[in-house]
């Protein structure tokens, strides 16, 4: 069938050939969904989990309705981190190189005279809000001219109050444009700003389908706050283990963790907002590598992350919010593989977290870890859905084109797999 291909979709022979040079022949059900209608002219609003395949059904698209004769920059893209910036930059610059376009990312934490140079000379700009505003107070930047318009983890970045500043930045936008938008859920806020940014959008819902879900254990540990280290020591002593993704709710309690877990012969990388961008870059291709096989972040930090082989996911510090849960824990489970994801719950937060995560139908898991589920709608702005994950959770697919480097997994363990 047509839609089997990415010539089928209406994609130009010059990009369909670097597609295939990468090993990238089919496209991904979300691509297949999006590719038509933003080549067709429509806006679009997509819901669609991280590690679907979303960026190149941005990407692929603003490629082809670009020229290189066309001025710089002639589309945006707004991400909420600075990872998940560089990112979308590693994954659409051959494509948009294989069409003779540029591509830069702007982000806070690196030089901006260096960035506003590369910014003058991209086709596509991808940039956080923050540095955006920087570089247009600076004069560095003009949007004035962009025409395809796309924010990236929207729901995202509304969480970390860049609301404002994305309305100011749309606003200095062509109002003839294309806009899409792609977001966990479009509901709510999300919404909101869909409805005002988009014109008459086409909307596509997407979910992974069954074969490409993964299994996730999850697993309770109630302990007190004198044993967390020592209990977090005896998770990552698991020999099975492939690559941990420990989660804190600080940068200060991320440095702090790194360095007791140090002292326990553990060895950890610490990744947060107040690091550098090269102090960034290094620590997430040293894990990403299996340099170093654990690292501790925020959640912030880990927003940008999607590195194929993530075994397990500890959660040191309980989320905040039921969607916070859900989004730590889908690190894990990639393309199919199992996963499993620990959250150590000081004896006094065991209520408190039932209640966040009791409509996601792991009530036997939290019967084994002596706390009983009562669901709640706690969990931001956003009521707990019947479209919440199950016990067996789905882990969202990994990057397009890249391997998993999935380590094994230990499974059936008396805490309580998911059924």
């Amino acid at each position: 069938m047509k839609h089997e291909t990415f010539a089928g979709l209406g994609v130009s022979e010059a990009v369909v050939n670097e597609l295939a040079r990468r090993g990238i022949d089919a496209p991904f059900a979300v691509q297949k969904l999006v590719i038509p209608d933003v080549l067709a002219g429509h806006d679009v609003l997509a819901q669609s989990p991280t590690g679907s395949g979303k960026t190149l059904a941005f990407g692929i698209p603003l490629v082809e309705r670009l020229k290189d004769s066309d001025a710089r920059p002639s589309a945006l893209v707004l991400a909420p981190t600075r990872e998940l910036a560089l990112q979308i930059v590693e994954e659409v610059r051959p494509i948009a190189h294989a069409r003779a376009l540029g591509i830069a990312a702007v982000y806070g934490g690196a030089g901006i005279v260096k960035q506003a140079r590369l910014a003058a000379r991209a086709h596509i700009l991808v940039a956080t809000p923050g540095r955006l505003l920087d570089l247009i107070e600076r004069k560095e930047v003009s949007l004035a001219r962009i025409r395809m318009l796309v924010l990236d983890e929207a729901d995202r970045m509304l969480d970390m109050g860049f609301r404002p500043v994305v309305e100011r930045i749309v606003k200095m936008t062509a109002r003839e444009r294309q806009t899409m938008l792609f977001s966990a859920t479009l509901e709510g806020e999300v919404g909101r700003i869909a409805k005002a940014f988009t014109s008459n959008p086409r909307r596509h819902e997407h979910a992974h389908p069954a074969e490409r879900k993964g299994d996730v254990e999850h697993r309770f540990v109630a302990v007190s706050h004198e044993k967390k280290v020592a209990r977090l020591v005896t998770e990552l002593s698991d020999s099975e283990r492939g690559l941990t993704l420990v989660f804190v709710r600080t940068k200060r309690g991320a440095d702090r963790l790194v360095k007791r877990l140090a002292s326990s012969s553990v060895q950890a990388v610490a990744m947060h907002g107040d690091k550098s961008q090269g102090q960034r870059e290094r620590a997430l291709a040293n894990f990403e590598a299996g340099v170093v096989d654990t690292l501790v972040a925020t959640d912030v930090a880990a927003r940008g992350i999607d590195v194929a082989g993530i075994t397990h996911v500890i959660q040191y510090d309980i989320p905040a919010t039921r969607e916070d849960y859900v989004h730590r824990i889908g690190r894990t489970a990639r393309a199919g593989a199992s996963g499993v994801g620990v959250t150590l719950v000081a004896h006094e937060q065991t209520h408190e977290l039932a209640g966040m995560v009791g409509d996601l139908g792991l009530h036997r898991e939290l019967e084994l870890a002596g706390m009983s589920a009562r669901p709640s709608h706690r969990g931001g702005s956003r009521p707990a859905r019947a479209s919440s994950p199950p016990a067996r959770s789905n882990g969202a697919p990994g990057r397009q084109g890249r391997g998993s480097r999935a380590g094994g997994n230990r499974r059936g363990r008396a805490s309580g797999r998911s059924r």
